[in-house]
């Protein structure tokens, strides 16, 4: 480019800026986006897709909050909180004192909320002809007693037992009151032959595949491909189908609540969410997805 174009375009340049700069005041430049904060919630499978959809829901009132949701079992999530890399911890058993004790040697100090209930349904195939069973005979059942399903009005069948993995609060809850019967002081265990699926979703695929077999699953997950099984709490009682109605007054004897830990007093975004959770329009999520809703939001 030779001088005076050079000039030209220095001349330009200069007019340019000048005319900016004495220009009036355009529209401001955009506001900044407000602060985002996020939530760590982690813990049970049984509560993980109401935990999603409680955390979809709400992060749509609240555009500036992010929630994590992670499933893996109410021992990876109350592991969690004891190391306190969680903000919440989901969990479909309660807290254990040993748990409790980690924790505040640790520094935390766990608070309990309950968020929801829940049932246990034992299941069976659909052509299996059993259609009820007592507490006691599940119990038998499990613990490698009866293998057969002859042995409980059922055809001349082996059993095959079904369970979650032991990191699974669901195993947990199952073995303190179904298989050891609500008993301090009994050990018994699952039989060594029980099969330990790794999810809700895989009890009920196997059972709806497999005319032998016996599972457990919540009430959330509880689908027609699958027989449910009316339960007596004791012989000569009456049996009885899990269901909102049968938790809400107690007469089926294999029901839970439904927890979410924090590892301190919460405050902030944290006890808000908590606070929604328990609210009206939550609690309908509960209902729809399957669950029993907390009467007075506990």
């Amino acid at each position: 480019m030779t001088l005076p174009g050079k000039k030209i375009c220095l001349a330009a340049l200069f007019i340019c800026l000048l005319l900016t700069a004495c220009a009036p005041p355009g529209n401001p430049p955009a506001a900044a986006p407000a602060a985002t904060f996020s939530i760590d919630n982690k813990g049970s499978d049984t509560m993980v897709n109401l935990a999603l959809a409680w955390a979809e829901q709400y992060q749509k009132l609240h555009a500036n909050l992010r929630i994590s949701v992670t499933g893996g079992g109410s021992g990876i999530g109350l592991a969690a909180l004891i190391n306190r890399t969680t903000d919440i911890a989901n969990a479909s058993r309660a807290i254990t004192a040993q748990e409790l004790a980690q924790a505040k040697a640790n520094g935390s100090d766990p608070q309990e909320f309950v968020v929801a209930r829940d049932a246990i349904g034992v299941i069976v195939n659909p052509h299996n002809p059993v259609s009820q069973l007592t507490l006691e005979q599940v119990s038998l059942i499990y613990r490698g007693k009866i293998n057969n399903w002859r042995e409980v009005g059922g055809e001349d069948r082996p059993i095959v037992r079904l369970s979650r993995e032991s990191n699974s609060g669901t195993h947990v809850y199952f073995l303190g009151a179904v298989i050891r019967m609500g008993s301090a002081t009994d050990t018994s265990l699952f039989s060594p032959t029980t099969l330990l699926l790794p999810s809700s979703e895989g009890i009920i695929a196997e059972v709806s595949s497999n005319p032998n077999a016996i599972g457990y699953d919540g009430l959330g997950y509880l689908t027609p491909d699958v027989k449910t099984l009316a339960i007596a709490a004791k012989p000569g009682q009456p049996y009885i189908l899990p269901s909102a109605r049968t938790v809400d007054d107690h007469t089926y004897s294999i029901s839970r609540e439904l927890f979410m830990y924090t590892p301190a007093q919460p405050k902030g975004a944290v006890l808000d969410y908590l606070d929604w959770i328990r609210s009206a329009d939550a609690q309908q999520i509960v209902a729809d997805l399957g669950f029993v809703p907390i009467q007075g939001g506990k």
